[in-house]
């Protein structure tokens, strides 16, 4: 099992929590910037699942047009229902942000004027 996985499988729920808008802005002083920063980190952990899932799903492939060797694949359904139960990468993001497990900087662009 992937980290990312395991990290999803430990302690996320599936459903949406109301945060305080108060505490999304605190780590960054902009709640524009925070957003921005969850929303970057949502769009990689998206990437990063999806890829894995198409890695898995690979194994299945036919690479061959017959309709009789096209059947269904338990283990592929399996598969892609474990995904479809995970959480959204959004819920991921923030709930790494609200606990400061997402590195981010500030580019200085004062330096340039």
């Amino acid at each position: 099992m992937s980290k990312l996985r395991r990290q999803v499988s430990a302690n996320t729920t599936n459903v949406v929590e109301t945060k305080s808008l108060v505490d999304i802005k605190a780590p960054t002083g902009n709640l524009y910037e925070s957003i921005a920063i969850i929303a970057k980190r949502a769009n990689q952990i998206n990437i990063a699942l999806k890829e894995e899932l198409h890695n898995k799903l690979d194994e299945f492939a036919s690479h061959t047009d017959s309709l009789e060797e096209i059947h269904e694949n338990k283990e592929q359904i399996e598969i892609s229902r474990a995904y479809e139960k995970m959480p959204n990468p959004a819920i991921l993001a923030t709930q790494e942000f609200m606990e400061s497990k997402i590195y981010y900087r500030k580019n200085d662009d004062d330096l340039f004027r």
